[in-house]
């Protein structure tokens, strides 16, 4: 029987829940890197074992983790793995993997600038790692989406970062940073295309290359955002997400700072899919395991309150692929409920029926056996959850 692993990271260490096929009881093992900000943790669908995770601290900065036991053990990639990944004093010890911004493309053109609120320059610089993203193929290569906005790349399990700087040539001057900064949240590789990878970016939109990074361009026809001088402009768009079915790479679904959307052309133009939903904001959006036109929301009241509307955490559902919606409420608090579900704290395991989790900023964390149709709260009293992330195992 199948195994279920996953992988919760949160405001003050990572956690790792453990289940059979059932989903029935679980195993909660953590917290690891106790204190600290776990904003990713995610493992090579080649290798369920290896693990990678961003943990991060505004005093300490950022660091790498890596496990190749399924977070059993971890240790910084570049460094010994029996060596100590903090001093006594509970400091990082060491440093292993660097993260360095291209500062100039091949004709020389400058590329340490982008566009702050007030229309003036500022240089980038590297902050955290929000995302990973581990290749389909190759467990030693793997994706990171980093504040400021930026893609890297590494081909030997995270000792080495190298950046695409090729997306800052998509009119990365104007992007500008949403409420949570300046962050590549999101990335999307095609199963059947590698060299197609899709991101999203807060607050600039969504960007897609077709050569594997050496060259991008927006994908953000049929946006509108009311905020921006240009609420059509072709970036500068605050999208909080994205998802596809592996099955079809092309037809994609984001969840916007308002609006839910969708493309059937990769992103080439989009169109709104709000439906029948209480309200269209919201952060995450995830699309069930064996059916390509069945997606999860969460709705969230407005972009200054983030938290359910009337006090009631509810999952909408669409078996449609957008606009007809369905709240799913079985086990769920209907009441005095003001938590909010980040934009990476969703995600859906590949059993069937398919399994749906999310996390919550009041630290529960809620897993569905059955695509949604009832919930239980799996463990709960967790530190702000900032991501989800499903291993199914066999």
């Amino acid at each position: 029987m199948s195994k279920i692993r996953v992988l919760v990271g949160t405001a003050k260490g990572a956690f790792i829940l453990s289940s059979d096929g059932k989903r029935e009881s679980w195993e909660v093992n953590g917290p690891h890197f106790g204190g600290w900000e776990m904003y990713h943790l995610k493992g090579s669908p080649v290798d369920p074992n290896r693990i990678y995770a961003s943990q991060t601290s505004d005093w300490f900065g950022q660091i790498i983790q890596r496990s190749d036991d399924g977070g059993q053990t971890w240790y910084q990639p570049g460094l010994p793995k029996d060596a100590p990944t903090t001093t006594p004093d509970g400091m990082p010890a060491g440093e292993s993997n660097k993260f360095v911004y291209d500062t100039s493309d091949e004709t020389g053109k400058p590329l340490t600038t982008h566009q702050w609120y007030d229309g003036t320059q500022h240089p980038w610089e590297f902050k955290r790692v929000w995302h990973f993203e581990p290749s389909l193929s190759d467990p030693d290569e793997v994706y990171a989406g980093v504040e400021d906005a930026a893609l890297f790349k590494s081909s030997d399990g995270g000792v080495t970062w190298n950046e695409l700087p090729a997306l800052r040539d998509a009119q990365g001057s104007k992007w500008s940073p949403g409420a949570g900064g300046m962050c590549l949240h999101t990335i999307l590789t095609n199963p059947t295309d590698p060299q197609r990878i899709y991101v999203a970016i807060s607050a600039a939109g969504a960007f897609r290359t077709d050569d594997g990074g050496q060259s991008w361009k927006p994908i953000n026809r049929g946006l509108k955002s009311q905020y921006i001088p240009d609420p059509e402009a072709e970036v500068g768009h605050c999208v909080h997400n994205l998802a596809f079915h592996p099955s079809r790479p092309d037809v994609l679904y984001m969840q916007k700072h308002w609006d839910v959307m969708r493309s059937d052309d990769a992103g080439d133009s989009w169109h709104e899919v709000s439906g029948n939903l209480p309200t269209d904001f919201g952060f995450p959006i995830e699309v069930h395991a064996h059916e390509p036109e069945t997606i999860y929301v969460v709705p969230i009241k407005s972009d200054s309150e983030h938290y359910p509307p009337e006090g009631k955490l509810r999952v909408y559902r669409s078996k449609t692929g957008g606009n007809e919606w369905e709240p799913l409420t079985n086990g769920l608090p209907q009441e005095n409920c003001y938590v909010n579900i980040l934009r990476d704290a969703m995600a859906v395991d590949a059993l069937d029926p398919c399994g749906v989790y999310f996390g919550t900023t009041g630290g529960e964390v809620y897993a569905s056996a059955d695509s949604g149709d009832h919930w239980i709260p799996i463990v709960e009293h967790l530190p702000k959850v900032l991501s989800i992330e499903v291993q199914t195992i066999p």
